[in-house]
């Protein structure tokens, strides 16, 4: 006899449910679960594509302040580093307070104020030394002299204030968290003012090692981002970086090899205006036009490319090189034995001796790559710190004042080590020599009668021997 199919209740039907299988029930499928899909997938879009032109628009406009203020002058430079240098510090040591304000509150007096004294005394240090070897520079100021040499004696009475008012805030029960914020307020100092110590010299150096770094770190910021976003995770899956898991291979890469070409002729570019390339010694807040004798590195010249390099690139494709020229030995090897004469190839039975190529560029050019390279390969590592930061203390953003950036630290994090690396390359590739005629006479003002003197009978013998 046949076996009767179950009977199954109209219900348990539509829910997919057969009560007597034993077979656990299914979700329920839903006829408008892709249509309700599709609109939250719009809205994503929708809201990423509202991001990108945030951020581009707020990246516009500042690469549009920042072309102002540098066509304003050297001193707007300044205050605009002044005024970053002060953002940065605050968003910094913002962090731990915050983090910790129901304890800082009430038991922990002038913990901001020591903070602030901290920084106004690094910053004094670390400008009032720059301010003095200005004025040494300049036969102009040298009536501020007696004010550039009692810098010594105020960094170091600021120094003692300092640390006099951090120890009468000490208190024995919180004694241990104190000297935990007194090292990240350290860190912070050394983190923003010891990158930052000498890029008032860069500004004065000649614009365009200021400028130069600058746009290098926003060009590999940019690079990085579309080679991540259009490769990302693509050709390397390995992840790049814990502590930063949005980065990848494909960006740090692909953003260096961009930033290396970009750096290549916007130095060019830039080699090109006596308002970059001038240093100037007299600090003044109305433009005036620079003449200067151009360093040679910022004028064109002739190089010769090693034949040795060209030989490694295949001959049909080295034939193909712009400019290039091919020299043989005049006629095809007799026996074993080549002709004296070299001479450029003209006819196929010449025998090859070796490419020859001349190039005209600017050897800033070359500068260029060092620090292009420096820019897009090191430079980095300081927005990893300020990532890691971030982390340490679960926040996005260190501030929300650049809409689509976020804070000045989340901007210019890269910008840190760049700036101290360029100072580094300048005084030992660029100008070793620290010595000047105004820094001169001010040396020999200090001496003695009698060793002023001896000092011109010295200069004397030595114009005589020339």
């Amino acid at each position: 006899m046949a076996k009767k199919a179950p009977v199954v209740a109209p219900d348990q039907v539509l829910s997919g449910v057969a009560a007597d299988t034993g077979t656990p029930p299914k979700p329920p499928v839903s006829a408008t679960s892709s249509s309700e899909a599709a609109p939250g997938s719009r809205r994503s879009n929708e809201v990423r594509r509202r991001k990108i032109l945030t951020r581009s628009s707020a990246g516009l406009a500042m690469v549009f302040v920042f072309a102002l203020i540098l066509y304003s002058g050297h001193m707007y430079v300044c205050l605009l580093i002044a005024t970053l240098e002060v953002m940065l510090f605050r968003e910094l040591v913002r962090v731990r307070y915050s983090h910790n304000f129901d304890r800082i509150e009430n038991t922990v007096p002038l913990f901001r104020t020591t903070q602030w004294m901290w920084f106004l005394t690094a910053v004094f240090y670390a400008y009032s030394e720059f301010c003095a070897d200005v004025v040494t520079n300049n036969t102009a100021l040298h009536h501020l002299l007696p004010y550039a040499q009692s810098q010594m004696p105020m960094s170091f009475l600021l120094y003692s204030a300092a640390i006099i008012i951090t120890i009468m805030t000490l208190r024995i029960d919180h004694i241990k968290f104190q000297f935990n914020q007194i090292c990240w307020t350290i860190l912070v100092l050394c983190f923003t003012l010891g990158n930052l110590k000498y890029v008032m010299h860069n500004v004065f150096n000649g614009l365009f090692w200021f400028t130069f770094p600058t746009m290098t770190v926003i060009m590999n910021d940019i690079a990085a981002y579309i080679c991540g976003m259009t490769c990302g995770r693509k050709i390397i899956k390995k992840p790049f970086f814990s502590l930063s898991p949005n980065k990848t291979w494909e960006g740090f890469i692909g953003g260096a090899l961009i930033t290396t070409v970009f750096g290549w002729y916007f130095s060019k570019f830039l080699s090109e205006y006596m308002w970059m390339t001038c240093p100037v010694n007299m600090p003044t807040f109305f433009q005036t036009k620079l003449e200067c004798d151009v360093n040679e590195i910022f004028l064109p010249a002739k190089y010769i490319i090693p034949e040795q390099v060209l030989e490694i690139i295949p001959r049909p494709l080295a034939r193909m090189i712009p400019g290039i020229t091919e020299m043989c030995y005049e006629g095809a090897c007799a026996d074993g034995v080549a002709p004296p004469d070299i001479v450029p190839c003209v006819r196929e039975a010449d025998t090859h001796h070796h490419f020859h190529l001349l190039v005209t560029i600017v050897p800033i050019q070359l500068h260029s790559v060092i620090l292009s390279v420096f820019g897009s390969l090191v430079a980095p590592f300081g927005g990893f710190f300020a990532s890691a930061i971030k982390r340490a203390y679960g926040i996005k953003d260190f501030d929300s004042i650049i809409p689509g950036h976020g804070g000045a630290m989340d901007r210019f994090d890269c910008q840190l080590l760049m700036m101290l690396y360029t100072w580094v390359h300048y005084n030992t590739f660029v100008k070793m020599a620290t010595a000047s005629v105004p820094k001169m006479l001010y040396m020999y003002n200090l001496l003695s009668e009698g060793e002023k003197e001896e000092f011109i009978q010295r200069i004397m013998e030595v114009a005589k021997a020339r």
